[in-house]
């Protein structure tokens, strides 16, 4: 019964850090800011460590058992 919720679960998040992941790459190719008022210094590899994160979470939610 508790399979379902960590189903959705797992791909909300694996669908929300695939998206951050391709965002943020495609932000820092052209050079234009990841996040507004923070520098590229900061907010590239802040983005990328929470879309790794996302990624992570969700691969975790689908894999218990």
């Amino acid at each position: 019964m508790e399979r379902g919720p960590a189903i959705f679960a797992g791909a909300v998040f694996l669908l929300f850090g695939a998206a951050l992941l391709a965002w943020t790459g495609a932000r820092a190719l052209r050079g234009a800011p990841v996040a507004e008022g923070v520098r590229p210094v900061v907010a590239v590899p802040l983005a990328l460590l929470a879309g790794g994160a996302s990624l992570a979470l969700g691969a975790w939610c689908l894999a218990r058992p």
